[in-house]
């Protein structure tokens, strides 16, 4: 891998991408990836546009909750940043379920991929970006020639993979009921105080 990315002049995680996409074939070799020099040539000449494009990065992290956890969202900044190979254009944080489409942060990032903004939307998982759809974010971006890509991506498959997004679907939907409760014993709360305080004014 290090000596195809070399020659293709991209980050790690754009060629790994790539891979994943089918966009170039490789051979697993015990743990590592290898690619073929004849491929490698193709992608290089098919692709010289993509490389001499300035590589323009935005940053996405997320949490789930609407308040506290700024450590998570600084640790998950910090790491980005860490393995950044190109401009920083753009830190976007999000607040909100990753089932959520309709989120503040998200929506910010496909305005800046649309408009040529960037180049590389970078995550530390793919579950930042979203619990479901990741692969139709990854089309819809490649259309503008932006890649997604995720430090750590998932290794699962099968069985497990449904285990965990069959989890993520409780978990996400237990956190919104929880949430549902606390806002309404709110009202409620508030209601009550409202109530007594009209009492002791009659009073």
């Amino acid at each position: 891998m290090s000596k195809a990315v070399k020659r293709l002049g991209i980050h790690p995680m754009t060629l790994r991408q790539w891979a994943l996409d089918g966009k170039i074939p490789f051979t697993w070799v015990g743990r590592e990836r290898r690619f073929s020099s004849v491929d490698v040539e193709n992608m290089k000449r098919g692709s010289d546009s993509t490389v001499s494009r300035p590589r323009l990065e935005l940053l996405y992290a997320r949490v789930s909750g609407s308040s506290g956890q700024e450590s998570s969202l600084e640790a998950q900044e910090q790491e980005l940043r860490a393995t950044s190979t190109g401009t920083v254009v753009k830190v976007v944080k999000d607040r909100g379920s990753g089932l959520k489409e309709n989120r503040p942060g998200l929506n910010r990032v496909i305005a800046m991929v649309a408009d040529g903004s960037v180049s590389a939307v970078r995550v530390t998982h793919g579950d930042r970006l979203a619990r479901f759809g990741v692969g139709w974010l990854k089309r819809l971006f490649a259309v503008y020639g932006v890649t997604v890509e995720v430090l750590h991506p998932k290794k699962l498959g099968g069985r497990d993979e449904l285990l965990e997004d069959f989890v993520s679907l409780v978990t996400t939907f237990a956190g919104r009921l929880y949430g549902m409760r606390s806002a309404d014993n709110r009202r409620r709360l508030l209601a009550e105080s409202g109530q007594c305080s009209e009492e002791g004014r009659a009073r």
